[in-house]
């Protein structure tokens, strides 16, 4: 049996966790120990009476940069604890974006080391020495890297083995293929005068499949034009390619 996909998080406030990522199928797959979490707390490796992590920007402005020496300690406990190997995240508003396929290829990874931002950011020094990888999860600015840290370990968590019910839901998702979902109904047949789609009621498998397909299309093009575009591109390359 392999072991536990392991998270590590370097945060200021350990608190926070697990948070949302203990109920529903994160939290019962922490309970099963499907995947084990572990945070390091950033003060505990502070060297002064006042366990300091923070100090003025280089070159002055507003606010308080993280130390890169207490950072260093903290992220070096953690690699210690863990492997080595494991990527490591940057949370930052400034950092390229997360996207599914990162999600994808992370719960593979066996582990993730997550450092959670504060204040004005970090030193640039600790992210270039350690190898970091700045992500960020959207082009807003948080108070902190947590929730960004709680964002990406559900949307990995919840794609390793055992972990979902329903394994084959993943293979039709937001962003599978460069297609956003396809519209979902359920039961009552009739609501508020609004019928569910005849086809999805047919036992048509192939026309149900097609009506999906095209509803990903059709939604892809009018919600998200980047991904539309990236999509056709990456067909138009295919049909060359064959």
């Amino acid at each position: 049996m392999s072991p536990p996909f392991s998270a590590q998080v370097v945060t200021l406030f350990p608190e926070l966790f697990p948070g949302p990522l203990g109920v529903s199928v994160t939290g019962r797959a922490l309970e099963q120990e499907i995947w084990r979490l572990e945070t390091f707390f950033l003060r505990n490796y502070a060297s002064d009476r006042h366990r300091t992590v923070d100090d003025t920007p280089a070159g002055g402005g507003p606010g308080m940069v993280m130390r890169p020496d207490v950072l260093a300690r903290a992220i070096d406990a953690a690699i210690a604890a863990g492997d080595s190997s494991w990527p490591r995240l940057a949370l930052t508003p400034s950092g390229r974006p997360f996207t599914q396929k990162d999600a994808e290829k992370w719960a593979k990874a066996g582990g993730l080391l997550l450092i959670c931002g504060r204040f004005e950011g970090m030193d640039q020094r600790v992210i270039e020495a350690r190898d970091l990888e700045e992500i960020s999860i959207g082009d807003y600015v948080l108070s902190g890297g947590e929730l960004p840290a709680m964002v990406i370990l559900d949307a990995v968590v919840r794609l390793l083995p055992g972990v979902t019910g329903s394994p084959e839901s993943l293979d039709e998702e937001s962003f599978e293929g460069g297609l956003l979902e396809y519209p979902q109904y359920t039961r009552p047949r009739v609501w508020e005068g609004r019928a569910i789609p005849e086809v999805l009621l047919s036992g048509h498998h192939g026309e149900i499949a097609r009506w999906r397909f095209e509803e990903r299309k059709r939604r892809t093009r009018l919600r998200r034009p980047d991904l539309w575009s990236t999509y056709e591109r990456r067909e138009e390359e295919d049909g060359r390619e064959r």
